[in-house]
This record gives C-alpha cells, structure tokens and sequence, in this order.
C-alpha cells in the first residue's frame, strides 16, 4: 500500500482541495503519513496570492531534493495555483519534481502518478488560459471534481468547508486568482445540497461555504436562477447542520435580501468577511476593485442597520503602487471607523502575470510597507481588544472544535483540559472543560479577553447574565 504525504498552503480552498486530492488517494489505495521522509508520494498544494507562500513552497522542495536522490522512486508532485501559474517553470526550477497539477486537474492526481510510476515520466496537468478558447472550454477546463469527503484530513471532523463557487471574474490588477482558479462558476445547488447532506452524515455541525466572492454565488438553469439567498434557505433545512458560514464577500453584492436572508434564518452566523483591501479611492481604482469607499460605507450601514449584531471582518493591502501616505492614513481611518472584527493585513507583493506587474510601478520602499504594516495592525488589534472586552460577562454559544493547542502539550489523561470553540461570530473562546465537550454546543461566561481569544468558563446555574448566542 502507497504511502502519501501532504503539505497545504494558503486559503480555505487549498485546505478543502487537499481534504478531497486525499479522499480519492485513499480510494486508491493510499494512506496517509505524518512526514515526508516515511512517503512513497509527497504532495505541496501551493498558493500564489503571494510571493511569500511561493517562496515557502519553493524552500520546501529544496529539503526534499536529498530525499529524492536517495530514493528515486519516492513521487514530488506539485498542485495548486502555483502549478497552474507557473506550469514549466517548476520543473525547471525543481528538476526532480514529477507532477505539476493545477486546481482543475486535481482529480487526475491517481491516474498521473499511476504513469509516473510505469516510467512515464513527468506529468504536467493544468487548465487553459483565460484566452486558449471559447469561455464554455476554459471554464470546463477548471471545473472541479466531483467530491469525495474525509473527515480526517479536517481540522476538527465537526465543521468543514463547502465549495459553492470557483474561479473569479473580477480581475483585480494585483490578484492572480482569475488566471490560477479560471472564470467564476456557480456549482449546481443540487449538487451542494448532496454534499452538505453528507458532511452532516459525517459527524459534521458547521459548514463554511468557499467562493472568491461568495455572495455573488448564482447559478442558471434554463429560465431559473438560484442565487446566495436562496441556497442558504436551502442549506438551512438541511438535518444535523447547526450553523452555516460564508466566506468571502465582494462589498457590491451584500444586497440587503441576502442581509435579511442571514438574519432571518437562525443557523446562519452573523459573521461577514468583506475586503475593502484599502480607504483610498485613489488605490481602489488602481486595484480595479470596482467600487468606492462611498460605496462600501453604504454597504457597511447597510449591515450595521439590517444585522446590527453582525461582525464584519476585512482584508487590507498596504503598499499598493503609487499608495502615498495620504492615502495610507485613510485606511487607518477606515478600521476606525468600521472597527472589524479582524483584518487580514498584507505588504503588497508583485505577481507576474497580473496587470499591476505590467502597468503599474511597485514603487513604495519595503520599509514603508513594513512600517504601514505594522501600524494598521497596531490599529486593528486594539479595536479588536476593546471591543473583546465588552464581552467580558456576557454568556456566548460556543461549538466546542477540541483541545487548544495549549492542552495539547498537557497530560493526555488529564480530566480538566483547556477546550477551543468558537461563537457564532467566528470568535475564539477558550475554557476549561473535557475532551468529551467537542462536537458539543455551550454556553460559556466570559471572564476575560485578549486581542484574539475570548477567555471564559462552562455557565452554571448561578451566572446571571445577556445570552449573547450569536456574538
């Protein structure tokens, strides 16, 4: 029996890819290993949102090279937006790699390591560009497998990702999703509705549906249109399936009946992560976002009248071309006006391929970068911290995901352990209590908080408290 190893990189829609990629490796055969070194087949499913998650992948599979020599048939494969992105270039770069495989190819991942291992040599599977041909050919070209599920590969077998979308067709000028992940596609909602059926079959409570940009989900079917609103009224009569997630919003398409869709219907979480990726006009237009910060404040109120309750979290990008420190300040001003949940904060790093690469100067200082980094996160952190502590004596709805990280280096026949869930919200709430807990819903009273984590206990009779179930 084949041995496989698999490292995963970047988005939620990596971790589901790999989850599936495994699912169809066991069906095949394998099983899988904690390391590389005891793999017959070691996997990298790669990013390229960013320069950093390439490079990673890139230093990964230089420590692999000794490895390879030693072991010639021990299978490299490299999968994912990278592979999509660079193709050729991998194996040029990495010429002991044998499998580059781009996220519309995963599931010929069994049938091309059965040719690398009759001698077939090098296998390259990727889909066309956005100009090899018609869009019906390219966007077949990047559909995604049927999928196969396995619980083990989740962090926790209680919550998984569901994939209602792929591809993008927005062409931000910095992003290279429209070309690594194909045109936007809305999967069939009889073929999401069967597989969020078996994920409740299998154990699962929580389900985050993917999408580049999820609220703009639709699908046509002759003269009718199944669009976000009416899938989660859908998903939401779905047996064993407490709580549904989505992730991530395009700020022009938070319509207000998707608004009332989310506040209406009791297990979807008020949780809305919706870039703004900068404050400044002046960048959003460079960026090709296509909206305003007018627009987005609309869109904001619009969350703060409708789901007054809800917690909004964004992406931010500092150091765009031509971003002056004007324009810096105005996204300072944003996280204080909007004061979310989290942000996402990133340098803004060149990818080839993109039409910033190829029109627009990177030209703000890396110190720069760093510096606004830094700044804005100083920002959001304390917005999240304060905001945090007026949790502290509130009772909060937690489902219990397992033993915190910190419990993990404890006694593992301890009775009391320290216990990880999160609310509604998406908020990280830390108690003591028992591995028997997860899976569960609890109530928990908080009794502290920190910039990331909610710090509490298991409610007892005795706490009189707000039931704040879906903070």
């Amino acid at each position: 029996m084949s041995k496989v190893f698999i490292h995963t990189v970047g988005c939620q829609m990596n971790v589901l890819d790999s989850e599936m990629v495994i699912a169809d490796l066991k069906r095949h055969g394998y099983t899988v290993v904690d390391s590389p070194t005891d793999a017959d087949c070691v996997l990298y499913n790669t990013c390229s949102v960013r320069e950093h998650a390439e490079d990673k992948i890139y230093s990964a599979l230089g420590k692999i090279r000794a490895a390879k020599e030693s072991d010639p048939s021990k299978m490299i494969g490299v999968m994912g937006c990278m592979a999509q992105k660079d193709q050729e270039t991998i194996f040029k770069r990495a010429p002991y790699v044998d499998m580059v495989v781009g996220p519309g190819q995963l599931h010929t991942i069994p049938e091309l390591l059965q040719r690398i291992g009759r001698g077939e040599g090098r296998q390259l599977a990727v889909s066309l560009s956005r100009t090899e041909g018609s869009q019906a050919t390219i966007a077949r070209s990047h559909e995604t497998f049927d999928p196969l599920r396995d619980p083990t590969m989740r962090p926790t077998p209680f919550q998984a990702y569901l994939r209602i979308q792929i591809g993008c067709d927005k062409f931000c000028t910095y992003c290279v999703v429209p070309n690594t992940r194909g045109p936007e596609q809305g999967r069939p909602p009889a073929q999401i509705l069967s597989e969020a059926r078996t994920l409740a079959e299998q154990g699962c409570r929580e389900i985050t549906l993917l999408g580049q940009t999820v609220n703009s989900y639709r699908y046509r079917d002759g003269d009718s249109t199944t669009d976000m609103s009416s899938l989660l009224e859908a998903l939401h009569e779905v047996d064993g399936i407490d709580r549904i997630k989505f992730v991530t919003n395009y700020p022009k398409d938070m319509t207000e009946r998707l608004l009332t869709t989310v506040r209406d219907l009791p297990k979807c979480s008020p949780y809305l992560h919706v870039p703004a990726q900068s404050g400044s006009d002046a960048v959003l237009k460079r960026m090709k976002r296509g909206y305003t910060i007018a627009d987005y404040m609309e869109m904001f109120e619009r969350i703060e009248r409708i789901l007054p309750e809800a917690a909004v979290s964004s992406d931010f990008i500092v150091g765009f071309c031509g971003e002056t420190e004007e324009d810096f300040q105005k996204s300072v001003a944003l996280i204080e006006r909007c004061r979310f949940k989290n942000s996402f904060i990133f340098q803004y790093s060149v990818r080839p391929g993109t039409q910033a690469s190829k029109r627009l100067e990177d030209d703000v200082p890396h110190d720069v970068k760093v510096r606004r980094n830094n700044e804005l996160l100083a920002v959001q952190d304390a917005i999240a911290k304060e905001d945090n502590k007026k949790l502290v004596g509130s009772v909060v709805e937690v489902l219990v995901e397992g033993p915190s990280k910190k419990a993990a280096k404890a006694d593992p026949d301890a009775n009391v352990v320290q216990m990880v869930g999160r609310t509604p919200c998406d908020r990280i709430v830390v108690f003591d209590g028992n591995r028997r807990q997860a899976g569960q819903f609890m109530k928990i009273a908080i009794d502290d908080a920190l910039v990331h984590t909610l710090i509490g206990r298991v409610q007892t009779v005795d706490v009189v408290s707000i039931d704040l179930a879906r903070s």
